[in-house]
């Protein structure tokens, strides 16, 4: 009822001031233009007042029935009346998700990417929205990196150096043009991490003249697939990550237990409102498979089925995906109350490396990468065996010489 008074006033107040107009231009042209300002329009009123009443009758009639519903909205529903006069009913102007500002062509077209993420040691920026990209830059790392990231190649650089791609669709294309090269560029990265999932800092690329590229600015990327709204994940955004943290948070409440880890995840397709998934996952130091049924509402992905009450507070959130590094673990001390990690050296772990098995160990590279994960002894030709589980693939295997290693941590006491 509210709505057809207010509805109805306006209609009448706008027939009046069409009215008004109309017989400003009846009256003289330069009346009839001048009365689409609103002073002007005033002025023809007190000056043609005999002719201007009845279309201001008609419009001081529609003030009538719009009083009356404002009136009664504000009595039924003040809030929806302020919602109004506050003009949030009007779309909102969409923001990006990340502030990247590079400056710069890429092929000798102008390049602005939207999204942005460094993933598993792979740096990817991209403009457009489609499966192929506008046009895209990737540059893939020779080792992952984690945490913050400074990098510098110049062109005369040798030995394993980041591989450059870059990608973009021409007019009328159907699949992108790719060129990809190993040397013979100029990078510069500075990224440092911004929780929950970010990273943000320099980006300096230039290519050789024929490539017509060369980019300049700040960057921010995603570090993982995960979205995050009010410091809480938003299971809303369709993604891998997103469906491997709603399972693991699930399977914690479940055994009530954080200790629990995923160890495979199938492929999915995605978006999607339904998914059924067998998955395989370390509960309690025990391997187990699962069959669940995840559902989509308005809230975003769940378990159906899932009743089981949050963990207490003191308790860890489920662990993040293998594009992020796993949080750092207090082991319980020995049981003999030695800390092995006195007086560790690679020397000590050679001459007794069972001493040291299934322990967590950090492995810095003379090229500057890092390996972490539980150390797997030694195989028959000196490499030092790393292991790290991860989601999806499973695990990851790291065989690292002794004389490749510049620093060698021990975790765990």
């Amino acid at each position: 009822m509210e709505a057809l008074l207010i509805l109805g006033g306006l209609l009448l107040l706008l027939a009046g001031v069409i009215w008004l107009i109309s017989q400003a231009f009846a009256t003289s042209l330069l009346w009839g233009l001048g009365s689409l300002l609103p002073p002007i329009t005033l002025a023809f009123v007190f000056r043609h007042w005999r002719v201007a009443r009845k279309a201001m009758v008609l419009s001081g009639l529609g003030f009538i029935p719009l009083v009356v519903g404002l009136s009664l909205l504000a009595n039924r529903d003040a809030d929806r009346l302020a919602a109004i006069f506050s003009l949030r009913w009007l779309p909102a102007q969409v923001q990006p998700e990340l502030s990247i500002g590079l400056r710069g062509q890429l092929n000798g077209r102008t390049f602005k990417p939207q999204q942005g993420e460094f993933i598993n040691g792979v740096l990817t920026l991209r403009e457009g929205q489609g499966f192929f990209a506008r046009q895209e830059v990737t540059i893939r790392l020779p080792e992952p990196a984690e945490g913050a990231l400074r990098l510098d190649v110049l062109p005369d650089d040798v030995g394993a150096l980041p591989e450059v791609e870059i990608a973009w669709l021409g007019p009328e294309q159907e699949l992108p043009e790719t060129r990809r090269l190993d040397r013979g560029y100029t990078l510069h990265l500075d990224l440092l991490p911004e929780p929950p999932n970010r990273l943000k800092g320099d980006f300096h690329l230039v290519l050789p003249p024929q490539y017509r590229t060369s980019l300049n600015g700040d960057v921010e990327l995603f570090s993982d697939r995960l979205r995050y709204r009010n410091g809480q994940v938003d299971r809303r955004h369709d993604s891998r990550d997103t469906i491997a943290y709603v399972v693991t948070n699930y399977l914690q409440r479940r055994h009530a237990s954080p200790d629990v880890e995923l160890q495979s995840l199938p492929a999915v397709v995605l978006p999607a409102n339904e998914l059924a998934l067998e998955v395989q996952a370390t509960v309690k130091g025990q391997a187990q498979a699962f069959a669940l049924q995840l559902g989509k509402n308005e809230q975003g992905w769940y378990v159906r089925g899932d009743d089981y009450p949050a963990l207490p507070a003191a308790q860890s959130e489920p662990r993040k995906t293998d594009t992020v590094a796993e949080p750092p673990q207090v082991a319980a001390a020995p049981a003999n109350g030695i800390d092995r990690r006195l007086r560790f050296s690679m020397a000590r772990l050679l001459r007794n490396p069972a001493r040291y098995e299934h322990l967590r160990v950090r492995a810095h590279t003379e090229r500057g990468g890092v390996a972490e994960g539980r150390f797997a002894g030694i195989d028959s030709e000196g490499h030092l065996i790393i292991r790290r589980v991860i989601q999806g693939p499973g695990e990851a295997t790291y065989n690292l010489t002794p004389a490749e290693i510049v620093l060698l941590e021990l975790m765990e006491p």
